[in-house]
């Protein structure tokens, strides 16, 4: 079951993984189960305190068709910029701004557009326990800020709040089409 706010496991930090043995890999069964039962919306990323679990442990799956990859102890090491700081700095002209709206499974039917760096390097441990470090770019890079964010106590309103932005809930207009409506705080 999917840990929603006010669960204060979602606003502290998680615990180093340890030791990858019969334990931790329940837990990472027991989230992908989650993870794939998600319909409405569709789940694309998942961590551990989102399942009640104090573990620095999160999982990916940016499209139906993907496979679920599993991160351990994730700690990013490097980001780009913004592509809207790239924008105003004038680099990259091919670069159109972009709205991202992002949502969470934690806390239903909330969404808010939120800046994020447009590339990440992640160091990271996988399933087999080998240490690895990958670049992600693009939705990847927004779903692995997001994750790491929740690992580190972090909810995506508090970072839309930080920039100053605002949270939506979707509602059914009269002809049942689903619109933002402005959340008031």
């Amino acid at each position: 079951m999917i840990v929603t706010v006010p669960n204060p496991v979602l606003t502290t930090p998680a615990k180093p993984v340890t030791s990858i043995d019969r334990k931790t890999i329940g837990i990472v069964e027991q989230m992908k189960k989650e993870l794939e039962s998600q319909d409405n919306p569709r789940g694309v990323g998942l961590a551990a305190p989102q399942i009640g679990v104090s573990l620095q442990i999160f999982l990916t799956k940016p499209t139906e068709s993907s496979p679920i990859e599993v991160y351990f102890n994730p700690k990013i090491v490097w980001t780009s910029l913004s592509k809207s700081e790239i924008i105003r700095k004038g680099e990259g002209k091919s670069l159109r701004k972009e709205k991202r709206l992002e949502g969470c499974l934690s806390i239903p039917n909330i969404w808010g557009q939120l800046k994020r760096p447009i590339k990440v390097r992640l160091s990271y441990m996988d399933i087999e326990g080998i240490g690895r470090e990958k670049e992600f770019e693009g939705f990847l890079a927004t779903l692995i800020q997001h994750e790491t964010d929740h690992l580190a106590g972090i909810l995506f309103t508090r970072r839309i709040l930080e920039q100053n932005g605002k949270l939506f809930r979707i509602e059914e207009d009269e002809k049942g089409e689903e619109k933002l409506v402005p959340v008031e705080l």
